[in-house]
């Protein structure tokens, strides 16, 4: 029986976001779980859609012994604060060094940490514990799909095994993939590998996998893995809102040898590369998006969704611009919901008024972005809730949802739903929890890029990419790089950059 150390440290930076990861927001649960050690991950993450959820579940059958150490994640802002890095990375490593006789370990990780004082915050916890474990011992590492893989996590790390839908609706399915992976290599030792990278970036929106070209690239991946002697093969868009040299689309391959590792790692870069052109799509403005909905919407069984993409909590946007939600109120849209804002004083005070209430105030923008200001009115408190309720969604399935206190407000014909813990809405559950059914609206505003789509597409009429405010512009060349490599194309076929 193997003994192996699992444990898990999440973070995706968004360089250009207004507030850091503190450790608090570590220790915390919002759509996650909060900090989770020892014995407890065993109890606490199962039937959960996360990697660490499907390992533990892999390993049964494969007569893993598990010795668990540490897990936390924050949600997707700026850089993790170099205190919470240290304090988490240490008390990580000293876990796994006062184990005895383990014969692997297992890291569920995102792929996309950038901290106070490092790029590469994945790529440094590898180095580390290299160091204390050897070079020989098998490591294996579940990524998302948005990492931007690194040489250093190539090199280090015996492999590595990313997700490949976005909605991520198959966490749980990379998850198992790592056991197999790690089981493979101890009964038969080490793999080739190689790694390629593409010279352009994707904007979230375009990689989502139910459409084209990323659903069929992630389709390729799974025929590559059928050729004899090849392992497995991963596919990472990388996170563009992360100002550092490494970035961008990453094939990584495994195979029995070094020839058909790069063998297919050429041809699935190639792939990637040919598909640049189809990155691209319609992004709508928000009084634009308004006038059009209004007209369409009467005439629907289903609603029309916004895609607030620009302030994306699961991209580093803080969850509290509001200027789709004048957009909606000036234009005068009617049956609809905008969520979720993300104004914990908002939230207390309706809670203090109670339901019925009118308060008037100046509600989000609350995190100083510069240009951006609170929404001003008259606002009637409708519904209220704790925040603590199941998420019934693809992507967020099995977790128990801690949001803190919540409040739904409206003017006008617009809802507005208000949350205490900063969370994307990709899930009904967060509605529902206030009385509401997404169905019979007219129209969704949802602060989410693609994750959405795993709970809200099927019951939506069309869906809009909207611009509104935020710090993960739907276009690259709105963010001011400094540090990317030279030659890296901001957008597909768009222009280089310069260094």
């Amino acid at each position: 029986m193997a003994r192996i150390a699992i444990g898990g440290f999440q973070h995706e930076t968004n360089t250009f976001a207004p507030v850091k990861a503190s450790f608090r927001d570590f220790e915390q649960a919002d759509g996650w779980p909060g900090l989770t050690r020892g014995g407890d991950i065993l109890a606490v993450f199962q039937g959960i859609n996360l990697p660490i959820a499907g390992f533990i579940e892999a390993a049964a059958g494969l007569g893993f012994e598990l010795a668990p150490t540490l897990w936390c994640s924050a949600s997707p802002c700026a850089h993790v604060e170099k205190a919470a890095f240290e304090t988490i990375a240490t008390e990580l490593l000293d876990r796994i060094a006062a184990l005895r006789g383990i014969d692997g370990i297992y890291l569920d990780l995102h792929g996309a940490m950038v901290t106070e004082h490092l790029d590469d915050g994945e790529g440094e916890l590898l180095a580390r514990l290299r160091r204390l474990v050897g070079p020989d011992l098998p490591i294996v590492v579940s990524l998302d799909l948005h990492a931007n893989t690194t040489r250093k996590m190539v090199d280090l790390a015996s492999a590595l095994v990313a997700c490949r839908t976005y909605p991520h609706v198959d966490l749980a399915e990379s998850g198992q993939a790592s056991a197999q992976m790690l089981d493979r290599l101890l009964r038969h030792g080490p793999l080739a590998k190689a790694m390629r990278q593409a010279d352009f970036l994707v904007p979230l929106t375009w990689q989502c996998t139910l459409i084209d070209p990323a659903k069929s690239l992630y389709a390729a991946l799974a025929q590559a893995e059928r050729k004899p002697g090849m392992a497995s093969a991963s596919f990472t868009f990388g996170f563009p809102p992360a100002d550092i040299p490494e970035g961008g689309p990453v094939i990584v391959t495994y195979a029995e040898n070094q020839k058909a590792a790069e063998a297919e790692a050429g041809r699935l870069i190639a792939a990637v590369e040919e598909a640049e052109e189809g990155f691209a799509g319609r992004v709508w403005q928000p009084s634009e998006a308004v006038a059009y909905a209004r007209a369409e919407a009467p005439g629907r069984r289903a609603p029309i969704i916004f895609a607030d993409t620009q302030d994306n909590p699961g991209a580093g946007g803080n969850s509290d611009t509001v200027g789709l939600l004048e957009a909606m109120v000036t234009g005068h849209a009617e049956q609809a919901v905008f969520a979720n804002l993300f104004d914990p004083k908002t939230a207390e005070i309706a809670h203090r008024a109670g339901i019925g209430a009118e308060i008037s105030l100046g509600i989000g923008a609350w995190s100083g972005m510069p240009g951006h200001h609170p929404f001003h009115g008259t606002f009637n408190v409708t519904a209220l809730g704790d925040g603590s309720f199941d998420a019934t969604g693809p992507f967020y399935r099995g977790n128990r949802m801690q949001l803190g206190p919540m409040a739904l407000l409206s003017i006008g014909g617009v809802e507005i739903v208000v949350i205490s813990r900063k969370q994307q809405a990709a899930d009904q559950a967060m509605l529902h929890h206030l009385g509401i059914e997404p169905a019979s609206r007219k129209i969704l505003a949802l602060k989410s890029s693609v994750h959405f789509r795993a709970d809200f597409q099927p019951i939506a009429s069309e869906i809009l990419i909207v611009a509104a405010p935020g710090a993960n512009p739907v276009d690259n060349r709105a963010l001011p790089y400094r540090r990317l490599r030279k030659g890296l194309r901001l957008m597909p076929l768009g222009e280089a950059f310069g260094g």
